[in-house]
C-alpha cells in the first residue's frame, strides 16, 4: 500500500522554501526569482518522491518569472516511463496555455534533463533550462541516463533492435500530410 505524505510532514519543506527564498540571501531580483522557482521544483521533487509517484525529480515551467505549471516524476504512479518531471510540467504548461510553442517559457529542473526530456524541451521550443543536479549525480543514485548518452555518442550499440519495415505503406500518410492545406508544422 502506498503511503501518502501528510500535510504535517511537508510543513518543514514549506518552511525551508520560505527561508531559502529570503531576499537578503541573494543578489538581483532576477536571481532571487530564479532561486524561488528552483525551490518550487525542489518541493515538487520531495512531493513526488514521498508519495511514491517516482524518483526525486521536480520541474517548473515559468514565463516572465511566474509559474505556469509544476510537475514531478510520476513514472511509478502512472506506469508511464515517459512521465518524467520535465515532461509532466511541459504537458501541463502546454495544456494550460493551450499551445505547444513554449518559446516564451523557461524550465527549472532539479536535475539535468535526460535525453528524452531534453528532446521534449526542444520540441516545446523552450530556450533555457535551469538545472540543479547533474546526470552524474542521478547515476550515483541508480538512474541510468548514461546508457542513453552513450548510445547517442555511439559508444555502445543500441539496446533496442531497429527493423525497417513496410516503408512504402508508412509513407502514404506522410504523402497525404504534404498535400494537406490546413497542416500545422510543429
Amino acid at each position: 500500500m502506498i503511503q501518502h505524505a501528510s500535510p504535517l510532514r511537508l510543513t518543514w519543506v514549506r518552511r525551508a522554501v520560505r527561508i531559502w527564498a529570503s531576499p537578503q540571501m541573494f543578489g538581483s531580483s532576477q536571481q532571487r526569482q530564479a532561486k524561488k522557482l528552483m525551490r518550487k521544483a525542489v518541493v515538487q521533487a520531495y512531493l513526488g518522491m514521498r508519495k511514491n509517484h517516482g524518483g526525486p525529480f521536480g520541474a517548473v515551467v515559468a514565463r516572465n518569472g511566474e509559474i505556469v505549471a509544476k510537475g514531478h516524476n510520476m513514472v511509478l504512479k502512472t506506469y508511464d516511463p515517459t512521465a518524467h518531471a520535465e515532461v509532466v510540467a511541459i504537458r501541463r504548461a502546454a495544456s494550460k496555455l493551450n499551445r505547444f510553442d513554449l518559446s516564451d517559457c523557461e524550465i527549472y529542473s532539479t536535475c539535468e534533463p535526460c535525453p528524452m526530456c531534453l528532446a521534449a524541451i526542444y520540441w516545446a521550443r523552450i530556450r533555457r533550462i535551469h538545472y540543479g543536479c547533474t546526470r552524474k549525480d542521478a547515476e550515483k543514485i541508480g538512474f541510468r541516463d548514461k546508457r542513453l548518452y552513450d548510445l547517442i555518442k555511439k559508444r555502445k550499440s543500441p539496446a533496442v533492435e531497429k527493423v525497417k519495415f513496410e516503408r512504402r505503406e508508412c509513407l502514404k500518410p506522410f504523402q497525404e500530410w504534404t498535400r494537406k492545406k490546413d497542416r500545422i508544422i510543429y
